[in-house]
C-alpha cells in the first residue's frame, strides 16, 4: 500500500505534466495574440503548492499563510505582516485601525481629515469615507502622478490627522517630505503599496516608511495569490488592532485551531461582561472576517521567491518602452521617475499632450484594435465618479492636473510576462500610428 507521501508525489508529477502541456501551447503571433496590460506569471511550483494545500484540506489560514507572512515581512524589513483577503480589505483595515479606542487621543474620530489624492484607485479613498472621515484632496504632479507634497502642509487644518496615499503605478511618492510633515504635525502616515511592492526610495523599500502599509496580490499585481492582500506595520499595538479587526473584532489573538494562547481564557473581565466570559468570544472592535485561505497563501509562497526576478523584469520592460518612445516627447508627457527612487513599475503611463494631433481615444482605440491592452489611470478624478456624488470632502487648491489625467492619460503594461518580442511590437504599432498622422 502506498504512503501518503508517495501518493502526493504522484499527484505533483501529474501537475508538472499538465503545466508543461499547457506551456507548450503558448505562442505569440503579432497582431493576433493579445498583449495584456498585466497578468499572472507562474510555473508548476505554484500549482503544486496549491494542490499541496488543498490536500491538507485546511480551509482557512494555516502553515502557508504563516510562512508567507514571515517571509514578506523579512523581505521588506518590517516586523509584522498580516494577510487579508484583498488589497482593498488591507486598506480598510489600515484606516479602520487608526480609529481604535486603544490608540487613545491619537485615534481618528468622526469628521477628522485624511489628506489623499483624487487621482487613483477607489479603495484608497473608500476606507476614509467608510470610517466617516473627511478626505482632503491635493492635486498630483504630471509625469510622476503622485501627490504634490509641497502643498500638503498648506492643506493641513486642526482636523487633519493622517495622510494616506499610493505610490502611483509603482513610482514612489516623495516620502522624505511627507515624513517631515507627519512628524511636525504628529500625523499618521499610511502607504498604499498595492501597485509598488519592490519599489525603493533612497535605497529602502516602499511600504516600510509609514505607520501602516498595504499590499495587493490580485493577478494584475507584482505577485499574485488570485485574491489577497497584506497589512504591514512594525508597531505591536497597531498589529494587535489590525488582527482584531480582521478576525471579527475579537479581543482574542489565538491562531485558527488553537485555544488559550493567553493562558487565561476564562479569567478575563472586559466591558460589561461577567468575569470569566470565554475570551474567544469577547470583541474589542467592530470588525470583519477578512482572512485568507491557506490555498491562496500557498501560491503566494512560491510567487514571493520569484519577486526579485519579477521586479527586475518590470524595470527592464519599462526601460525598453522608454527608449522606444522617448522620441515622441513632443506628443506625450513621458513618465518621470521620482528623485532618489527605484520604481518597481506597475505600468507605463503616457499623457497625450493638449496640442498633440490626436486624442487619447484615437490612440487607445488603435492600440486595442491591434491587440495591445490599455488602461486609464484607474478612476481618473474620483470626485467625478458617480459613486461619490454625495461624498463630503474638501479640495485644497485645484485638481487641474488630476483632470488632465482623467482626460488625457492612459497606460500600457510592463509586467514580467511581456517579452522583448511583444514590447518591440508595441513600439512598432505606436510608430505606425504616429507615422500615419504624417
Amino acid at each position: 500500500m502506498k504512503t501518503e507521501k508517495e501518493i502526493r508525489e504522484e499527484i505533483f508529477n501529474k501537475v508538472k505534466e499538465l503545466y508543461r502541456l499547457r506551456k507548450n501551447r503558448e505562442k505569440f503571433v503579432p497582431g493576433k495574440t493579445r498583449i495584456n496590460y498585466a497578468g499572472r506569471v507562474y510555473n508548476e511550483k505554484e500549482m503544486i503548492n496549491l494542490v499541496d494545500a488543498s490536500l491538507d484540506f485546511w480551509l482557512t489560514a494555516g502553515r502557508f499563510a504563516k510562512q508567507f507572512e514571515g517571509e514578506l515581512a523579512k523581505f521588506l524589513g518590517m516586523k509584522y505582516c498580516m494577510l487579508a483577503n484583498s488589497g482593498s480589505s488591507a486598506n480598510l483595515l489600515a484606516i479602520s485601525a487608526l480609529t481604535s479606542l486603544k490608540l487613545g487621543e491619537r485615534r481618528l474620530k468622526s469628521g477628522d481629515e485624511v489628506i489623499t489624492t483624487a487621482c487613483g484607485f477607489p479603495t484608497t479613498l473608500n476606507p476614509i469615507i467608510q470610517n466617516n472621515l473627511t478626505p482632503v484632496f491635493v492635486d498630483v504632479n504630471l509625469g510622476t502622478y503622485n501627490i504634490q507634497v509641497d502643498k500638503i502642509e498648506k492643506a493641513i487644518t486642526k482636523k487633519t490627522k493622517a495622510i494616506f496615499v499610493a505610490h502611483t503605478l509603482g513610482n514612489p511618492v516623495e516620502i522624505e517630505k511627507i515624513l517631515e510633515v507627519t512628524k511636525r504635525y504628529n500625523l499618521w502616515f499610511c502607504e498604499d503599496n498595492c501597485d509598488s511592492i519592490g519599489s525603493k526610495y533612497k535605497g529602502r523599500y516602499t511600504g516600510t516608511f509609514g505607520h501602516i502599509s498595504t499590499c495587493s496580490f490580485y493577478p494584475a499585481h507584482h505577485i499574485t495569490m488570485g485574491e489577497g492582500g497584506a497589512v504591514l506595520t512594525s508597531d505591536p499595538l497597531l498589529r494587535r488592532i489590525i488582527l482584531s479587526l480582521r478576525d471579527w473584532g475579537r479581543d482574542c489573538w489565538c491562531e485558527p485551531g488553537h485555544d488559550n494562547t493567553c493562558g487565561k481564557r476564562f479569567a478575563w473581565q472586559l466591558g460589561k461582561l461577567p468575569f470569566g466570559y470565554d475570551h474567544k468570544y469577547i470583541y474589542s472592535h467592530i470588525g470583519y472576517n477578512l482572512k485568507i485561505t491557506d490555498m491562496q497563501a500557498a501560491i503566494g509562497v512560491e510567487q514571493l521567491k520569484k519577486l526579485p526576478r519579477f521586479i527586475e523584469k518590470r524595470k527592464v520592460n519599462f526601460g525598453t518602452l522608454y527608449q522606444g518612445l522617448k522620441r515622441y516627447a513632443k506628443y506625450f508627457i513621458l513618465p518621470k521617475v521620482t528623485e532618489d527612487s527605484e520604481p518597481s513599475w506597475f505600468g507605463f503611463p503616457l499623457g497625450v499632450k493638449e496640442d498633440a494631433p490626436f486624442t487619447r481615444s484615437e490612440i487607445v482605440n488603435y492600440l486595442e484594435e491591434n491587440k495591445i491592452a490599455t488602461r486609464m489611470l484607474f478612476a481618473g478624478n474620483l470626485i467625478k465618479q458617480p459613486a461619490y456624488e454625495n461624498m463630503k470632502y474638501r479640495v485644497f487648491g485645484t485638481l487641474e492636473n488630476t483632470d488632465l489625467v482623467m482626460n488625457n492619460l492612459f497606460w500600457i503594461g510592463v509586467y514580467q510576462g511581456i517579452t522583448k518580442e511583444k514590447l518591440d511590437y508595441v513600439v512598432k504599432v505606436i510608430d505606425r500610428f504616429l507615422g500615419d498622422l504624417g
